[in-house]
């Protein structure tokens, strides 16, 4: 079912796709990154610019590496979501999947 159709929408936007990323593998480098959402190097760049103005992410060198940190208290910024904080978002892909 990996047809074209079957990948125009998902229900994670890109920007969701780098959260869960980077909390799965905080010393993720961009171009790994880019790899695993399926954008370009360049889109990844601004997506992490735009979580870390808005405080869902900080960065730190280490050494020659950056690694990134979630912040977990922050909250979901559509209004209808406002309320859940990132941590449960991220909770629902660290639970173990049922059986199919």
């Amino acid at each position: 079912m990996d047809t074209e159709q079957s990948r125009r929408w998902t229900f994670l936007s890109n920007h969701g796709h780098v959260l869960v990323a980077l909390s799965r593998t905080p010393d993720c480098r961009v171009r790994e990154l880019a790899d695993l959402v399926g954008i370009t190097e360049r889109a990844t760049l601004s997506i992490l610019g735009d979580l870390e103005e808005a405080g869902y992410l900080t960065r730190t060198r280490v050494g020659r590496r950056t690694v990134y940190r979630v912040d977990p208290e922050m909250h979901l910024r559509h209004p209808a979501e406002s309320t859940v904080p990132v941590a449960a978002l991220l909770a629902i892909f660290d639970a173990p999947q049922p059986p199919m």
